[in-house]
């Protein structure tokens, strides 16, 4: 599949851009050909010109006609011009009959417009020919017309297409290589983010697999069993009710962790004094049984620190971290959580004592449902849920999330988030 889409974008891509190329490779032919023309256009414009320049206006039988005597190439009385490459010559007069020529001029009367022409001669050859008309004293005298082969024009624009014959395919696969190349790096976010979502299926499925499993067998345990001791009946139900409410936890974790996907819906966003809000949970762990049997220091500055977000779920960020801290820190131990500014962050640690997390599991730390030690884990109720849940907290606030952690030392993680 993922092969697949990259040749897709290969090919697109390349298509694209060879197209761009081809497109742009016309354009260069065609500016070629223009400039090849204009300057075929000054030579024989200036050769024109110094042809006219010769042409004098005499008196005969009481009219002024044109002497043509002293004009290169139609007169005898001047040298021809030398390597003139002119094919042809011809004089007409202001009726646009033919007069004088040099060369084969293919008509007697002038049958086209002052300017310049590109013709094609029955020997096949092309021509570039121009006609002007000539004036003295403004009266118009005649006109000259002349032409001179392409043939250095041709020759030059041969060679400028051998160069993009050869320079335009050699491009192209340069561009399909390129293109395949980032067709791989366009893919590769993609197949992880696939990936990630199919470990996080086969996860969420085997989680969901084993209580599933342990309802079932119980619930057929009940209906099977002719037992009619009520405590043991009673203890059943109580399994029951206790996996389907550890089946609500992950199914609730699950659904926060596709709800929240990205940065906070700003309906939601509001200015939120951390100070109060840790407070607040401060009260509610000091009267946990669970924590009774640590030391809880809570390291809260005297100012408001406000930052924009969503209460209840950086409460439930700040809970997870602590909840994580009492649940692997030994009776005696102690948790810390401070609160402090730097810079423009408010920054919140949440420091334990605990058992500590080994060197190789901190970088999937914040995976979903990757677990230190799976059996401590299942035993405490948990799903490796909780960080990932506080990362996602975290990063749609803004912020960013780190630890740091030594077997048998303790835990630090650290929460950054932007201040107002």
């Amino acid at each position: 599949m993922f092969n697949r889409s990259r040749r897709n974008l290969a090919s697109w891509f390349t298509l694209a851009m060879g197209s761009i190329l081809v497109g742009f490779a016309a354009v260069v032919y065609y500016l070629e050909v223009i400039d090849e023309l204009e300057t075929l256009d000054r030579l024989l414009y200036k050769k024109i010109s110094v042809m006219a320049a010769n042409v004098k206006l005499e008196m005969q039988n009481g009219q002024q006609q044109p002497d043509l005597e002293h004009v290169p190439l139609l007169g005898s009385m001047v040298q021809p011009l030398l390597d003139s490459q002119l094919v042809y010559v011809g004089w007409y007069n202001e009726q646009k009959q033919l007069v004088q020529f040099f060369g084969k001029m293919a008509s007697d009367r002038l049958l086209i417009s002052s300017g310049f022409d590109t013709i094609k001669t029955d020997s096949k050859v092309w021509l570039r020919q121009v006609t002007l008309p000539i004036y003295q004293h403004g009266v118009l005298i005649g006109y000259l017309q002349a032409a001179m082969p392409m043939t250095s024009a041709e020759s030059a624009l041969a060679e400028f297409r051998m160069v993009l014959a050869v320079s335009v395919p050699i491009t192209l696969g340069v561009v399909a290589l390129t293109g395949w190349w980032l067709g791989g790096i366009a893919m590769q976010p993609i197949r992880q983010s696939y990936d990630h979502l199919q470990r996080f299926t086969a996860d969420a499925s085997h989680e969901l697999r084993s209580p599933l499993t342990a309802i079932m067998s119980n619930s057929q345990y009940g209906v099977l069993s002719k037992s009619t001791d009520l405590e043991v009946q009673r203890q059943r139900f109580q399994k029951i009710f206790d996996i389907a409410k550890s089946m609500s936890i992950l199914v609730n974790d699950l659904l926060f962790l596709a709800r929240y996907q990205g940065t906070l819906p700003p309906e939601l966003v509001q200015e939120i004094d951390l100070i109060n809000l840790l407070k607040q949970i401060k009260d509610d762990y000091v009267i946990q049984l669970d924590t009774q049997h640590l030391c809880l220091v809570f390291q809260l500055p005297s100012n408001s620190i406000i930052v924009l977000g969503y209460a209840d779920l950086l409460r439930q960020a700040i809970t997870n971290l602590l909840n994580n801290a009492c649940k692997y820190t030994s009776a005696g131990g102690k948790v810390q959580l401070h609160l402090f500014t730097q810079s423009s962050w408010a920054v919140i640690e949440v420091i334990d004592n605990g058992i500590g997390i080994p060197k190789e599991d901190l970088p999937h730390i914040f995976e979903r449902f990757y677990r230190v030690d799976k059996k401590r884990s299942r035993k405490t109720g948990g799903f490796g849920l909780g960080l990932s849940i506080v990362q996602q907290i975290v990063q749609s606030h803004g912020g960013k999330i780190s630890i740091e952690s030594k077997i048998n030392q303790g835990t630090k993680l650290q929460i950054i988030l932007p201040l107002k």
